[in-house]
């Protein structure tokens, strides 16, 4: 266990790449949404749209 303060930073996640050597691939598209949630503090949410 340990305390965040304000302005930590938390990185999660898998290494780049992942979803495409699921069978079938698995990749975010525009319009898709991925959202984060710690429970206590909130929900980080981010829109996937076009490069």
């Amino acid at each position: 266990n340990m305390t965040l303060r304000p302005g930590d930073v938390i990185s999660t996640g898998t290494p780049g790449g992942v979803g495409i050597f699921r069978d079938p691939v698995d990749l975010l598209e525009p319009g898709q949404v991925c959202e984060a949630e710690i429970e206590g503090i909130g929900t980080l949410t981010n829109p996937v749209v076009e490069p």
